[in-house]
């Protein structure tokens, strides 16, 4: 009787684990996902780490093919075309450009943003709350009014902000828009500092440094030519605050930053219920990463005279 006993415990395990064996296989078998990235900096690279990783830890073995476009709109269209030709099971677009070069080219395919700011002013959806195409993800929208505040905290004599962004970038003229009235509140002047390539930022810069400080939105054209604009932000003494942690660490003074490898995670889940038909995508609303943490760089902070400590008792607080 014990024997039988067991054997029916070891058929009934057996069973069970064929069961879901059979689901994983279900679930994963053949599917493709493609991933294209507008271009490969740290951010960025965080948010698909993130999104494979945590693809991964949900029991999905799919075919994950990273394409990176190199900062090339040409490339990207190829790259969007291709996935189209190979009927992707879901596209993960990475930043703004991507998404949309994506959205041109498939209306059947599922795809999910990230690193995009603003998904309804980028004209990928026809609301954030309730996309309506085949579009939706997770937006890297960072509390404008926080580093406001945090510039005033740390440079309280601040009277005049430049705003660095690519004048091609629906999503940072939204964001020097909001911050623009942010200064304002706080009596401070602005002065939009715009770029259309890489190959400009130097020079810009250097002749738009009658500015006490230097505010970036969240921008990948920037993002790529932060030790440009450090450089030189640095050899006119003007601390720069940032809206991505990425900045900080490559010479900017302080963000509060979002993690972006959770916010790859974040789309990861969205990806599991698409693909589970849990949820259209056209009902999925955008989502957002609640958190954001304070980074600072000390060396840049030395180098600039300001005591961090001291000066965000108050933000803090």
């Amino acid at each position: 009787m014990k024997i039988l006993y067991k054997t029916l415990i070891i058929i009934l395990a057996a069973g069970l684990l064929i069961l879901a064996i059979l689901k994983i296989q279900k679930k994963n078998n053949g599917l493709k996902i493609g991933i294209i990235q507008i271009i490969e900096h740290e951010s960025l690279d965080k948010a698909r780490n993130g999104f494979i990783d945590e693809m991964k830890t949900l029991g999905y073995d799919a075919d994950f093919d990273v394409q990176i476009a190199g900062g090339d709109i040409s490339n990207l269209n190829s790259i969007s075309q291709k996935f189209a030709s190979d009927k992707k099971d879901l596209i993960l677009a990475i930043s703004t450009p991507a998404a949309q070069a994506v959205a041109n080219v498939t209306k059947d395919i599922p795809i999910l943003g990230t690193a995009i700011t603003d998904f309804e002013v980028s004209g990928l959806v026809n609301s954030n709350s309730s996309p309506g195409r085949n579009v939706s993800g997770t937006s890297d929208l960072v509390p404008v009014e926080k580093q406001i505040s945090l510039l005033k905290s740390l440079v309280p004599e601040c009277k005049k902000v430049g705003i660095l962004y690519s004048s091609g970038e629906a999503n940072s003229k939204l964001q020097a828009e909001m911050a623009s009235k942010e200064c304002k509140k706080l009596g401070i002047k602005t002065k939009d500092i715009t770029v259309s390539n890489s190959g400009e930022v130097q020079s810009v810069v250097e002749c738009n440094t009658d500015v006490d400080v230097i505010f970036l939105p969240t921008d990948n054209l920037i993002a790529s030519c932060m030790p440009v604009v450090s450089k030189v932000s640095l050899e006119h003494k003007i601390p720069v605050i940032c809206s991505f942690a990425d900045a900080v660490n490559k010479g900017g003074l302080a963000s509060y930053a979002m993690d972006y490898y959770k916010l790859g995670k974040l789309t990861a889940h969205q990806a599991d219920r698409i693909l589970k038909k849990e949820v259209k995508i056209q009902d999925m609303p955008i989502e957002y990463l609640k958190d954001v943490e304070l980074v600072t760089n000390d060396e840049v902070a030395k180098q600039l005279g300001i005591d961090i400590s001291d000066r965000l008792k108050l933000e803090i607080k």
